[in-house]
Parts: structure tokens; C-alpha cells; sequence
């Protein structure tokens, strides 16, 4: 489908070079922040305590967090999960306070602005829980579990994320190696890999926390952003089948053009999701959203003036893609005579 058709094709080549040094000095500047200020890691990868709540009716997730951010623990995670009764709290590991002192300091504050008060009342067995109180004798809200992640669980969580990183770019190479050629493979994890870097260095750069959904949204990036690439490279072959005549230059010039109004619609359609998120979705989907926004913006970019750049600066030809037949086509004017994939 497409909205529109360009007749002519834009000259995105000739300004190949411009671009790719504006791509390497933004790919640098990622790399030094990262490096200068490094990821602001949520507690995910740096252990901490995790409280789930049970409240009587939907929860003020607003409410809160003002609560548990008025204990002055650092920066805290609040989110609904299951139901709009539970919540999840996750609290950053604090060497001067103690696990159970946390979560007891919590629930109390989390008491206190429902109205209630903390009291001491049977368990199951012989133990003791706390409870929340509330002037008619209802509890408004329960403490369902109390765990506490240590920095060893949140150390293996940063090395099975690294790990998922590098073979899912792996397998974007071979993937892309099998089904075009090893100069598309290069050019097409480059640019992958630029849009990734990119991404980091914005939340290394502002210090936004770095968290597993981040992390998911990264993954998701890469294989967006290979898909355009592939749509890119796949009309690159059609071109160099279809028009004997062109230079290199020439048919990523057309391949590219081409697939304009594509582009467009496919990454216009995606980021009005992507920003509904990023305006309503919270506080818990908020970084996932800006590192989608970001990926997507730039995943045009890298697949345009990165991956197809790259393969035209490594030497792409249509012998790379198109070999000679045997026998050549009866039909004097078939644009593919003499060639076959």
C-alpha cells in the first residue's frame, strides 16, 4: 500500500558521506557518555527490596508512591501488576538500613496515608503479622510478600541481558548473511548496532534508569530496525535484476526512494502507539516508551543513510546479488534477460 509514489529518485547517496561522519561524531558521543557516566541501572540489576500490597479497593498508584518517596530511599518503582489492587514496590538496596526495616517503614507509611494505623496481629501458626487498621477495624491494605533481590541475582540479570544482546546481533548477521550477502550482513549490523549505542548513550547522557523493560525495548529495536533494513536490501536486488544500466549508486537511490511511503506509513503507525504509551501509559511504561521513540527515530535513519551507505562504501555490485544464467531470456525486452537470483 502506498499513499504516495516519488517519481523521481532522491539523490540519498550523494550525501552518504555527510551523513556518516554525522553518524560516527553521534556514535562517539554515545560511547564517551557511556563510558564518562555510565547506566543508571534500576534496582532490577542492582538488587534491592521488593514489596508486593494488597489494597481493598483500586489503588492511588499517584498516592502511593508520593508515600514511599517521602521516606527519602532513593529513587523507588511503583506499579500496578495482576490487578488495579495490587501494586508492586521495588526499593533500591540501602547498606545502612536493614531489609526487614525497610519494608516495615514502607507499609507503615503506605498505612498512614489510607488513614490507618500499623497494628500487631496473628499470623498463620505461631507467627505475627503486620496489619493496617483503619477506623472502622477493615485493613485497607495488606503486605502479600517482602523479598529482597541482592546485588549478586541483579549482577546476573546485567550479564543474561548482555548476553541476549549479543545473540540476537549474531543472529541478525547470519540471518542477514544467508539471505543477501556478507557486505549486507556488515552494513546491516552496524547500523543496528549504531541505533542500540544511540539509545544507551540518550539514558546514559540523562541518567534515565536503565531498566529490564528498557532492555526489552532495546531487543525490540534491533529487530525493528533489521526489518527496514531488509525491505531496503530487498529492493536493492530487485533493482539490480531490473535495471541493468544503473550504477551502484544509482539503484540504492531508487531502493531507497522506493520504499518512501512505506516507511512512512509502517513508522508513523508504530510511534502514534508508541507515543499513546509514552503520554498515558505512566510512570511504568515511561522509559520503555522514550527508548522505542528513540530507536524508531533513528532506526530510519541508520537503515537509509548507515546500512545502505555502508554497503554501498563496501563495494556492493549487482555480481554480488545477481548471477549470470546459462541461458539467457528469449525476450529481447525483459529487463531481467541474462540474469537470475
Amino acid at each position: 500500500m502506498e499513499f504516495f509514489r516519488i517519481r523521481r529518485d532522491i539523490p540519498f547517496m550523494r550525501h552518504a558521506l555527510v551523513f556518516n561522519i554525522i553518524s560516527f561524531l553521534t556514535f562517539a558521543a554515545a560511547v564517551f557518555f557511556l563510558v564518562t557516566r555510565g547506566l543508571h541501572l534500576s534496582i532490577e540489576f542492582t538488587g534491592g527490596t521488593v514489596l508486593e500490597v494488597n489494597y481493598a479497593q483500586a489503588a492511588d498508584i499517584d498516592r502511593t508512591r508520593a508515600a514511599v518517596e517521602s521516606l527519602g530511599f532513593g529513587e523507588v518503582q511503583v506499579q500496578n501488576f495482576g490487578t488495579a489492587r495490587d501494586v508492586l514496590i521495588r526499593l533500591p538496596v540501602r547498606g545502612d538500613v536493614k531489609q526487614s526495616e525497610v519494608a516495615s517503614r514502607v507499609f507503615g507509611a503506605l498505612c498512614q496515608a489510607t488513614q490507618g494505623r500499623v497494628e500487631t496481629r496473628p499470623g498463620e501458626g505461631d507467627t505475627t503479622r503486620q496489619a493496617c487498621v483503619a477506623a472502622d477495624g477493615g485493613e485497607p491494605l495488606k503486605l502479600s510478600r517482602t523479598e529482597f533481590v541482592g546485588p549478586s541475582v541483579g549482577s546476573e540479570l546485567a550479564r543474561d541481558g548482555a548476553l541476549a544482546l549479543a545473540v540476537t546481533v549474531a543472529g541478525i548477521m547470519i540471518y542477514l548473511a544467508i539471505r543477501f550477502e556478507w557486505k549486507f550482513a556488515v552494513a546491516g549490523i552496524i547500523a543496528n548496532l549504531h541505533d542500540v549505542v544511540i539509545i544507551l548513550g540518550f539514558f546514559a547522557f540523562f541518567q534515565w534508569e536503565f531498566s529490564l523493560a528498557v532492555l526489552a525495548a532495546v531487543l525490540a529495536v534491533l529487530g525493528y530496525s533489521v526489518n527496514e533494513s531488509v525491505v531496503i536490501f530487498d529492493r536493492i536486488r530487485e533493482a539490480f535484476r531490473k535495471y541493468r544500466k544503473m550504477s551502484t549508486m544509482q539503484v540504492i537511490d531508487h531502493a531507497i526512494t522506493s520504499t518512501t511511503s512505506r516507511t512512512i506509513i509502517t513508522h508513523g503507525s508504530t510511534q502514534m502507539m508508541v507515543l499513546a504509551m509514552l503520554l498515558f501509559g505512566g510512570p511504568t511504561l515511561h522509559y520503555f516508551a522514550v527508548a522505542l521513540t528513540i530507536g524508531i527515530l533513528f532506526g530510519i535513519y541508520s537503515s537509509v543513510f548507515v546500512a545502505a551507505a555502508i554497503a554501498m562504501w563496501l563495494g556492493v555490485k549487482r555480481e554480488d546479488l545477481v548471477k549470470a544464467s546459462s541461458r539467457g531470456s528469449s525476450d529481447p525486452n525483459d529487463p531481467n534477460a541474462g540474469a537470475a537470483v
